[in-house]
């Protein structure tokens, strides 16, 4: 019997709505993007399965809904993450601040203590930046974090940084005498939205790069 993956990986995608989560993730998975994406309802989720090493790895990546509402929900699924990538927007000083003021706390308050954390700025693309590389760097260097700016739109760095991420959850697992395991709880479908479906709770187009 053929076996379909050496290591499977749980990784979270978080951030405020509008970063581009929705579309980092389509960008990777599909490569593909749309500049009017669907706003994410509660949770999606979608399997990418990669070739590193001469290993298959099969990485599970949830995308986590960044609005207030949905936050409640979308906690609970820290819970048995390998890495956690959270996600600013380099045009939004706003996008990045919250960062330290909030999702970093979601990180340290519901995910594993030792989870493998990686930030990025969404957007590279756009030449007026409101956060600097620097300021980033400097950031993810405090928090013990790697960092990259990406764009989803360009498709730039976007498969570099998930790749790099898969390759410390490998190291990180080889050094434990482990292959990955991953989450035990997920018996969805690849693409399956997960969230309260209410008739207030249609989706809505909003420009997302």
């Amino acid at each position: 019997m053929i076996k379909e993956y050496d290591y499977l990986f749980k990784l979270v995608i978080v951030g405020n709505s509008g970063v581009g989560k929705s579309s980092l993730l389509l960008r990777f998975s599909d490569d593909t993007f749309s500049d009017s994406y669907l706003t994410t309802i509660g949770v999606d989720f979608r399997f990418k399965t990669l070739e590193i090493d001469g290993k298959k790895v099969k990485l599970q990546i949830w995308d986590t809904a960044g609005q207030e509402r949905f936050r409640t929900i979308t906690s609970a699924y820290y819970k048995g993450a390998d890495g956690i990538v959270m996600v600013y927007d380099v045009t939004s000083t706003g996008s990045f601040e919250d960062i330290d003021r909030f999702w970093i706390n979601e990180v340290e308050s519901y995910a594993e203590k030792n989870v493998e954390l990686l930030l990025l700025g969404n957007k590279s693309d756009v030449e007026d930046k409101a956060v600097s590389t620097q300021k980033a760097l400097d950031y993810a260097a405090i928090k013990r974090m790697a960092h990259m700016e990406v764009s989803a739109k360009t498709a730039d760095q976007v498969s570099k940084a998930f790749i790099s991420l898969a390759k410390k959850l490998i190291a990180k697992k080889d050094s434990q005498g482990l292959k990955g395991q991953g989450p035990q709880r997920s018996q969805q479908t690849q693409g399956q939205k997960i969230g309260q479906q209410t008739d207030d709770n249609k989706k809505e187009k909003e420009k997302c790069c």
